[in-house]
């Protein structure tokens, strides 16, 4: 077993007395863990952060065996993670990944998106900046492991305008007229993730609430509950922000 790719460091965890298990995301490949020998040294460590895009070596001798890994940096992200809103994001879209995605199945779109949000939280740090991308991030997280939202029409009547709300029950849009007398139990769909752009701080925040509970429900409920810890971090410094 031979992957050589560049690829998103995804988690790391120690191993041993001075090695690391490293799962990093990759174009071609999905996610893949592979031991590192050295990872806790002072050469390594700065390079195995969540967010830094590597160019990984795996190598093993079965395709069961855990791969030894070699890495050398091509983009370090870890400069991010002195400032509160930009690690918390980078904290949260790496560990969705590491959760989520089983090992050696490629996802592509994901990979892109992934790397996106990332570019996107260096390049401006700023969170107006990146939250639309970081939502559309987490939709297709959805869509890709099999619990996309189907935002095409009304559920109720087909209508293809005016959708303001989502089923929790369907996971479908919900037109504006459909759903007005029961908008208690839907939940609200923003304009931006219709028409695109960014948004502004409330359609961002009701993006984020959207995904947020399908992300619980579907993918993270009873097997990585802690995960969660990490977006609740995300979204209290968004809405401290945004206020």
């Amino acid at each position: 077993m031979h992957i050589e790719a560049q690829a998103i460091v995804c988690a790391v965890r120690p191993h041993g007395e001075h090695g690391a298990i490293v799962r990093a995301l990759t174009p071609a490949d999905g996610l893949v863990a592979g031991y590192v020998r050295g990872g806790r040294s002072r050469r390594l460590k700065p390079v195995l952060v969540p967010g830094n895009l590597i160019r990984a070596d795996y190598r093993a001798r079965t395709e069961e065996q855990l791969p030894a890994l070699t890495v050398e940096l091509v983009e370090s992200r870890a400069g991010m993670l002195g400032e509160p809103l930009p690690a918390a994001a980078i904290d949260w879209a790496t560990a969705l990944a590491a959760a989520t995605l089983p090992e050696g199945q490629p996802y592509p779109p994901l990979y892109q998106a992934l790397d996106g949000v990332l570019a996107a939280v260096v390049a401006a740090p700023a969170a107006r900046d990146w939250a639309a991308a970081l939502v559309r991030y987490e939709l297709l997280m959805l869509s890709e492991l099999g619990f996309g939202l189907d935002l095409s029409g009304c559920v109720a009547t087909g209508a293809l305008t005016d959708l303001a709300y989502v089923s929790p029950k369907s996971s479908a849009a919900v037109s504006r007229a459909a759903g007005e007398v029961y908008r208690d139990r839907l939940l609200p769909l923003p304009a931006f993730l219709i028409e695109g752009g960014a948004g502004e701080w409330p359609e961002l925040l009701d993006g984020l609430k959207l995904t947020g509970f399908f992300l619980e429900r579907d993918l993270l409920h009873g097997r990585a509950m802690d995960v969660l810890a990490a977006r609740e971090r995300l979204v209290d410094r968004l809405k401290r922000v945004s206020a």
